[in-house]
């Protein structure tokens, strides 16, 4: 990595830095993204799960059938959410980087259940629901909307 990288919640209880690069970097629309990060859109990357170092104690909660979120209960940041199709691998939120500029998100996830209102001014693909390379998922039980490139 050109430099090592760290980041944190608002109030600084929860801390993290990342051993290895991020990669699978991108926007996720969903509304259960939205809701919790109280933004129309999250900007978010993935390191091995134990290459996500972090001093403190987040609170983990479970947020949908396939995933929990962890986020400070000081000052309610969410920090990273881990999903059981990817057991091996965090998703951090890019935002809570100290020094967020380098990481730059590379597609759009679940544009289908964007807000009307909201659009970026890039020209990144944007896929209806998950990517089709999305690693560990069930592509059977997912359906055939998952994986539909919608733009770029």
């Amino acid at each position: 990595m050109p430099h090592e990288l760290k980041g944190g919640c608002l109030c600084g209880a929860v801390r993290y830095r990342l051993a290895s690069e991020p990669f699978e970097v991108g926007y996720c629309h969903c509304a259960t993204c939205r809701r919790a990060t109280g933004a129309p859109v999250v900007a978010f990357g993935s390191v091995p799960f134990e290459d996500f170092q972090v001093t403190g104690v987040p609170r983990r909660r479970r947020s949908s059938d396939f995933g929990e979120r962890w986020f400070c209960t000081e000052c309610g940041s969410q920090i990273a959410m881990h999903v059981d199709h990817q057991p091996d691998t965090i998703d951090f939120t890019i935002a809570t980087l100290d020094d967020a500029g380098g990481v730059r998100p590379q597609f759009h996830i679940f544009f289908g259940s964007r807000i009307e209102w909201f659009d970026t001014a890039d020209r990144l693909p944007r896929y209806y629901s998950f990517r089709p390379d999305t690693r560990g998922l069930d592509w059977n039980r997912e359906g055939a909307a998952a994986g539909t490139r919608l733009r770029s």
